[in-house]
């Protein structure tokens, strides 16, 4: 992996808590987290926080990045406002560049027939199937789910989402991948050792 920029969506509503552990875990294993808005205005995160995003949805290029995050937000559920970063995870996609999507965004992906032909996840089944999409019978009751350059996770599966990055991304690998797992999902103090040998 030579590109080492990985984008962050980030929206009003955004999710606070579902790209912890991916952005932090990649910060220190090498890689730069840009966050990208539909433009460089301030938006307020679900959690009230502000951020200033580094750069506008327009400038971003799939060229530039290794990977596109999409978190949740009640915005998914509300309108068309954020179907722009779906468009713009299918031109990601379509340049064999992975887009990551948690929660809400795995809707948007739905609707964007972005999971019609992919493995996927999300909160629940019929989460989806509001959505009108075609891809129910590729729909997998797991916590996160890879198909290629593709990841999906619930909402509630923040650790198990950041666990696919690192897999896709090469970050952590094998035992170490395992070890990472166990270590904050489940809180498994044999795998510290692993993870830091």
């Amino acid at each position: 992996m030579t590109r080492r920029t990985v984008h962050l969506a980030v929206y009003d509503t955004y999710a606070d808590w579902e790209t912890g552990h991916t952005t932090a875990h990649l910060t220190q294993n090498g890689f730069t987290v840009k966050t990208v808005g539909l433009t460089t205005d301030l938006v307020t995160t679900m959690g009230g926080v502000g951020i200033r995003p580094d750069l506008a949805l327009a400038d971003l290029d799939p060229a530039d990045s290794a990977l596109l995050i999409l978190t949740g937000a009640t915005l998914w559920d509300t309108g068309d406002d954020l179907a722009p970063f779906t468009a713009r995870a299918r031109a990601f996609l379509d340049a064999g560049v992975p887009v990551a999507a948690i929660c809400g965004a795995t809707a948007g992906l739905a609707r964007e027939g972005l999971l019609d032909a992919r493995a996927h996840t999300s909160a629940v089944s019929f989460y989806l199937d509001a959505t009108g999409y075609k891809g129910g019978e590729h729909y997998v009751d797991a916590d996160a789910v890879t198909d290629g350059d593709l990841i999906t996770a619930g909402p509630t599966e923040p650790v198990a989402f950041a666990r696919e990055v690192f897999a896709r991304l090469g970050v952590y690998e094998g035992e170490k991948l395992d070890a990472w797992y166990r270590l904050f999902h489940d809180s498994d103090p044999s795998a510290y050792e692993v993870l830091n040998a």
